[in-house]
């Protein structure tokens, strides 16, 4: 009985482990992290702006409470980063959708 329930516990893991990256990548979409650099410079600069509130208020309710850290400077190499990968991955889709077309016109070239 054992044995079976290990078994299907592997294809659950790896539905469970595709859902939150599923739902993830939603949301980094439906908030514009996905789109061009100036759409995910806005978005990041909408989360720096909401992030100390709601730390504040999660110590004010939990009695916890956080060393400061301050937020580096946004016009850093890091960001720069960042929005390039971000600009990469918003691309990406029609990339390997160019890449799909032509491979498959080079099959039905080299059949013919």
């Amino acid at each position: 009985m054992q044995t079976g329930f290990l078994l299907l516990l592997f294809p659950l893991r790896f539905v469970v482990k595709g859902s939150l990256a599923g739902g993830a990548i939603y949301v980094a979409y439906d908030q514009g992290l996905l789109g061009n650099g100036s759409q995910g410079a806005e978005a990041l600069k909408k989360a720096r702006a909401a992030l100390p509130p709601a730390i504040q208020e999660w110590t004010n309710y939990t009695g916890k409470t956080f060393p400061f850290i301050p937020l580096p400077p946004y016009d850093n190499i890091l960001s720069f980063s960042i929005q390039a990968t971000v600009s990469a991955l918003s691309v990406a889709p029609t990339k390997v959708r160019e890449y799909t077309q032509d491979g498959w016109k080079y099959m039905k070239d080299l059949i013919k």
